[in-house]
């Protein structure tokens, strides 16, 4: 018997991670110039849109940010707008903008809450 609830509830927190993977508006950022700091991602992109958080992580080693990042926008819309954009220049470098794709959740995994 608990063995069936561990499972029903694996399943339910499974169905609510990819509930909430998919409905996210997240723009996945590749090619971040090394100069560039979270601060100026998110100006860039606050022209399309409110920017909810901007997430660049950082290579423990080197001190430097690993060249590419997360945008979350507070709606679906405006991610769109900045995926219309042609091209993304931050610090005379163009950035590769794309869509955040859902997680694809297999068995007992869940998906974190943060990028």
């Amino acid at each position: 018997m608990c063995f069936d609830l561990k499972m029903a509830a694996s399943v339910v927190r499974t169905a609510t991670a990819l509930r909430t993977s998919a409905s996210r508006p997240i723009a996945f950022v590749r090619k971040i110039p090394w100069t560039a700091a979270s601060s100026e991602l998110r100006e860039h992109f606050a022209q399309f849109g409110h920017v909810r958080k901007c997430t660049v992580p950082f290579d423990r080693e080197t001190g430097f940010h690993r060249g590419m990042g997360w945008i979350q926008f507070s709606s679906e819309e405006e991610l769109q707008n900045a995926l219309q954009q042609d091209s993304h220049v931050v610090d005379g470098v163009k950035l590769h903008v794309h869509a955040q794709r859902p997680k694809v959740l297999q068995g007992d995994q869940t998906s974190d809450e943060d990028f």
